[in-house]
């Protein structure tokens, strides 16, 4: 096995981790209590409601997703048979195909959209201040910057666990 973490950034890791793990699972709890919406349904509506004409590629929506075109087509298939989205030939060349933000879309993600921002001001921004909110911008902006490139490929000797150094 390679080289581990030393004793702070093993804990570093792993209340990075656990905390994201919890607040995801929190804010998918109470977005599904309240909007029937999931944290994807969420995402894809935001994205397409920023997008002009709320509509955006399938290739682009899955890259701005980071998901698989395989699971974009799923996430997209089951938005459509509940009336959020509809998936239309793209005018400019009629070969791809794009998602489109239908008016039932908009108007459950207005109403999702109060209660999902109350929830993370209430579980993650209220605990920051200011410094604290542009150190982690900074992290993570960093972070999907390089995790976005050819350079960012992950080392084989440990794929499945971070351990301790050994000193």
């Amino acid at each position: 096995m390679g080289e581990g973490l030393d004793a702070e950034r093993l804990a570093c890791w792993r209340a990075y981790i656990e905390s994201s793990q919890l607040l995801l699972n929190r804010l998918e709890d109470e977005l599904r209590a309240a909007s029937e919406l999931s944290l994807a349904d969420y995402h894809v509506l935001v994205l397409l409601s920023e997008a002009p004409r709320q509509r955006l590629r399938m290739g682009e929506l899955a890259s701005r997703l980071v998901f698989s075109p395989s699971r974009l087509t799923y996430q997209i298939s089951s938005m459509e048979r509940r009336g959020l989205v509809a998936r239309q030939s793209c005018p400019e060349d009629r070969r791809g195909s794009e998602a489109v933000l239908t008016a039932a879309g908009l108007l459950t993600l207005r109403e999702a959209a109060p209660q999902h921002a109350a929830s993370v001001r209430g579980y993650l921004m209220d605990d920051l201040d200011g410094t604290e909110v542009a150190c982690l911008t900074r992290v993570f902006d960093r972070l999907a910057g390089r995790l976005k490139t050819d350079d960012a490929t992950p080392t084989p000797e440990s794929p499945d666990s971070v351990s301790v150094k050994e000193k």
